[in-house]
């Protein structure tokens, strides 16, 4: 079974994952952390559960998703993985933060990148994965049929969907992601956004105003 455990960090305040099985590997999703008092945070969270970080793994490259990479790299020796079409906001990624007022360290660079089909396995467990542009062109979702969760990022939202008005988002494209790969996973499915509370595909299709 996989553990799901999230902080919400930064101005943003975008939810970070943590996730890890019985073996103790584990990977991160989406590292928002930015500050010293952040960083500790994460840290403490995985050493005190003797967690074995396996991969840093990204739905998107939205500089509030990114903003720990650098740290995570320095502390576990990891670099991010994510679709390649989501590259370009990594490049950006001090401009934008300039552009927003806010802290942040360089992220390295990507050398393996997210499709797809591919399978992200730590310990006895794997996720499966989505293409779900809209939001960005490269955002991927990642889920699990057994335990019955997804983790999207931020193409959709309790009651919600991720925005489309940032540079090379899609609207049509958004809402196509999500009617023709997520929906079709069933209403039981739980779906850990990138932001706010986690919600059910099935509650969103009867009730998201995007999407009824």
């Amino acid at each position: 079974m996989i553990n799901v455990h999230y902080f919400a960090f930064g101005p943003f305040q975008e939810n970070t994952y943590v996730l890890w099985d019985e073996t103790n590997e584990c990977i991160i999703l989406d590292p928002g952390n930015s500050t010293a008092s952040e960083n500790k945070k994460l840290n403490d969270f995985i050493s005190q559960n003797n967690l074995n970080v396996k991969r840093l793994i990204l739905t998107h490259s939205h500089i509030d998703h990114i903003n720990g990479n650098k740290y995570v790299f320095d502390t576990f020796g990891l670099l991010p993985e994510v679709h390649k079409d989501d590259v370009y906001f990594i490049e950006k990624q001090v401009a934008t933060a300039n552009m927003y007022g806010i802290p942040t360290i360089q992220s390295p660079m990507p050398k393996e990148f997210i499709k797809e089909g591919d399978l992200i396995s730590f310990g006895n467990s794997s996720l499966q994965t989505l293409h779900t542009p809209g939001h960005s062109p490269g955002s991927i979702s990642y889920y699990n049929l057994e335990d019955k969760f997804i983790i999207g990022g931020d193409v959709l939202f309790y009651g919600s969907i991720g925005r489309s008005d940032l540079p090379m988002g899609d609207h049509d494209t958004l809402i196509k992601s999500i009617k023709e790969k997520l929906i079709p996973l069933g209403d039981d499915m739980k779906v850990y956004s990138g932001h706010g509370m986690p919600t059910t595909i099935g509650f969103e299709r009867m009730n998201n105003p995007f999407l009824v």
